[in-house]
Parts: structure tokens; sequence; C-alpha cells
């Protein structure tokens, strides 16, 4: 595979999985080579699933997932600005990267799921003040890492103020890690990307949709003076992955979806099939990490399949 090419695995544990499943995902991610370990940031189940045993925390997770690997990148699509005040969250992250040896990598948004705020005694406000909210937490926790130490960091806000701070502690990986901004909002999304984005990521979309979105981000970059190629670009599909129709049908099945929608909206067929629908995204959009939703945690032969006849056909 080339080498500026990653692939990533992406779970959802809130649709039903204890930290001993995602640890042993991760565990077979990381035997087989896969470049990172990203969870959702969610408190509730979504659809027609029980989502037994019940929630994990993104951050908590990823911690005790620091300590239990020792290559793979970690990190979060997306964790919620209205989950948490900005400067535990940079605390949080930092620890963890300095627990995983500076492996960690924040993805941040502004929040959208209503029911799961309610359900957890999470206020939620309405769209344009999360917006608000989401927008300073990135200015606060990237200001707080990068801030040299000896300093102080002060932010006064609309929604945050922070007075004397000693900006610690600090992350392993310097200037601070990585930071993920993702949507398909077309004005301030990319705006707030162009500012504080290594990476932007589109969950679920079509390739028109993410080519319109990566040239309104790269408009941003440069109204900016940044340079735009300086913006990794990435996507996140369903997986679905087959030997053969019956293989493919079954995994299919599992998850509650439809093969031939699956073929259409997100990675599914034959590992060749899968590697030329890869192909032809990479071309069409300039993506360089694909992050692989995988929905059944307890099919790792499913992991195995795509690293060795997808990940080793890639070029």
């Amino acid at each position: 595979m080339d080498e500026d090419f990653r692939l990533r695995i992406f779970t959802e544990p809130q649709q039903g999985a204890s930290y001993d499943d995602l640890l042993r995902v991760a565990r077979t991610a990381e035997e087989c080579g896969y470049d990172a370990f990203f969870r959702s940031d969610h408190y509730l189940c979504m659809g027609d699933v029980s989502g037994l045993p019940g929630p994990t925390d993104a951050w908590v997770t990823l911690a005790g997932l620091a300590r239990e690997t020792s290559r793979l990148r970690l990190g979060t699509l997306m964790s919620a600005a209205t989950f948490r005040l900005p400067g535990p969250l940079a605390v949080s992250v930092a620890q963890v990267d300095q627990m995983s040896g500076g492996r960690v990598e924040l993805g941040l948004g502004s929040g959208w799921y209503e029911q799961e705020h309610t359900a957890y005694g999470i206020p939620f406000p309405p769209l344009r003040e999360r917006f608000g909210l989401y927008a300073e937490q990135l200015e606060i926790v990237t200001g707080l890492w990068t801030t040299p130490e000896g300093s102080t960091f002060e932010y006064s806000g609309e929604h945050y103020r922070i007075s004397d701070s000693p900006a610690l502690p600090k992350p392993v990986q310097r200037p601070r890690p990585p930071v993920l901004v993702g949507g398909t909002g077309r004005h301030r999304t990319p705006a707030l990307a162009a500012r504080f984005a290594d990476e932007f990521n589109l969950p679920f979309v079509d390739q028109d949709t993410a080519v319109a979105q990566f040239e309104r981000v790269d408009a941003a970059c440069a109204e900016r003076g940044r340079n735009p190629a300086d913006m990794v670009r990435s996507v996140a599909l369903v997986l679905c992955v087959g030997r053969n129709e019956a293989e493919l049908a079954r995994r299919a099945e599992a998850i509650g979806r439809d093969v031939d929608e699956l073929r259409v909206n997100g990675l599914a067929g034959t590992p060749a099939e899968v590697v030329d629908r890869i192909g032809n995204w990479r071309t069409r959009t300039g993506i360089t990490r694909l992050y692989l939703q995988v929905l059944d945690l307890s099919d790792l032969d499913h992991l195995e399949l795509v690293a060795s006849e997808v990940a080793g056909a890639l070029d």
C-alpha cells in the first residue's frame, strides 16, 4: 500500500460494545497493520438496537487502549463540544497522549444528537450556540497545548473565560496532537478547519459532496494564507467485504443493511471490488486517509480479510 495512504478502523461502540470488545478490535487492528483505531463519542445508541451493555466514555476508552497498544494512532470521530469543558478536555487528551507515547488525535465537533443529551443530563443549546461553543473550544484547547511552559494562557470569549492558566499538562506531540474537523457546513465549518484543523473528515457522503466540500476547505485555507495541501483529506465509509456473495450477504445482514445499498453508499463487495472503489475515491477526492466503519465488532475475520486482500492490493 502507498505509504502516504492510510486505512483506519472506526467503531461505534454506543451501538453495543464493552471496553473488552473494543480492546479485541484494537489489538486485531494493530496486529493487522492498520494505521489507527478511532471511535465515536456518543452516550446513546441509535436505531433498532439495545445498546447493551451500555455506553463507554470515549476518552476513558482511549486511555485504556493507550496502555494496551503500542503503535496504533488513537482518536475520536468526533468528540462533542457539548460533552466537556475545554480546559478539562485539553487536560484529558494531553494525558492520554502522554499515556500513549504521543499517538493521540482529537476529532472535535459541535454535537448533534439531542436524545443522548437529554438521556444523560447534558445541556443541548440551539445550533448557533453549540457552534459558538465549538469554535471557542477549538481555540482554547489548541491554545492551552501550544502555550510555552512557564507562560500562562488567557482567553475571553462569549462562552468561556480563562485567566492565569498554567496550560498544563503538555501533550507529548509538539506543538500539539493533530486536530480533526469535519462536516458538510458550507461556510463556518471550512473556516474553522482552515484555522485549527490538521485533517478534514467527511463521514458517509457521496463523492460529489466530498469534492465540493474539500474545495470549500481549500478556498478557506487559501483565504487565510495557508497552503491547502497541508490539510489532510479523509472520509469515513461503512465497511462490508466478503470473499464471495454469500459471505458478503451474511456480513450485511449482521449489521442490518442491504448489500446493494452498501455497494452504492459504502465500501461493499469482494476485495477486488473494494480495492477499485477505494482507488476511485482517491482519484476523485484526493483523500489520503480512509476510516473503515466496522459495525460488527465480533467479526475479527472481517478486519483480517481487508488487511490481507484489500490493503495489500492498494497502490
